[in-house]
């Protein structure tokens, strides 16, 4: 049985040098965290506030462990305090609730002083986001996009697309019709595959002819055409 006691910080009595410890035990594992956030989003771009977040909140999370220890009450009335905290924030990739779930077990794990677990958690969590984003795994296909168009009312949008769709697109799927404007417009959104090499400007010209030179968008992690 592998056991890791010699990290093991005794953290049910509060002592300056244990926090101290625990504290900096915490603040390099959320280092750790964004380094590889930064790293696996270097192609589309990061959030430096997110890589901030994911090194205070290690510690945060911590502090709370430590504050409440084996005390109940204080338990309760520390979870009493965070009902009344509203985040108006959204996380724009859902990947990122994963580095925000990791940086919390670490703060958890570090709080309750086993910091050699902690340590090992990182390193595991850090390397499967390294597999999973350089496999792939976490980027959709070039190819697949959304897109949305704008249609007159009087269009007969069944059908009014096909021999476009045919000309640039491997395959399409209607997701959703939805009324605009008082009724006097509405909205297609498509799933879409798009053929390889396809000129994204010709295909949306001529969906502008057919639609009336309404707004159409073509969106993807890679693809992003709009038009207005």
């Amino acid at each position: 049985m592998i056991t890791l006691n010699i990290f093991l910080l005794p953290t049910e009595t509060l002592d300056l040098g244990i926090i101290l410890l625990v504290l900096t035990f915490s603040l390099f594992l959320g280092f750790i965290l964004a380094i590889i956030y930064a790293w696996t989003h270097r192609l589309e771009g990061f959030d430096r506030s997110f890589c901030v977040t994911m090194m205070m909140l290690p510690i945060i999370v911590s502090v709370i462990i430590m504050l409440v220890a084996n005390n109940i009450a204080r338990a309760f009335s520390l979870a009493g305090v965070f009902t009344l905290i509203r985040f108006r924030s959204t996380l724009q990739d859902t990947r990122d609730i994963t580095f925000v779930f990791a940086a919390v077990a670490i703060g958890l794990i570090t709080g309750l002083g086993y910091t050699g677990y902690a340590v090992v958690v990182t390193v595991f969590i850090g390397f499967v986001m390294l597999v999973i984003n350089v496999s792939g795994l976490d980027r959709e296909s070039e190819q697949r996009a959304k897109l949305k168009i704008v249609i007159p009312e009087s269009l007969n949008y069944p059908h009014a697309f096909d021999s476009i769709f045919s000309s640039y697109l491997i395959s399409y799927r209607l997701s959703r019709v939805k009324s605009t404007d008082f009724g006097t417009t509405f909205e297609l959104h498509y799933f879409v595959k798009i053929k390889k090499d396809v000129n994204h400007k010709k295909f949306i010209d001529e969906l502008r002819v057919k639609n009336g030179n309404l707004n159409i968008s073509l969106t993807s992690s890679y693809v992003k055409q709009v038009t207005e």
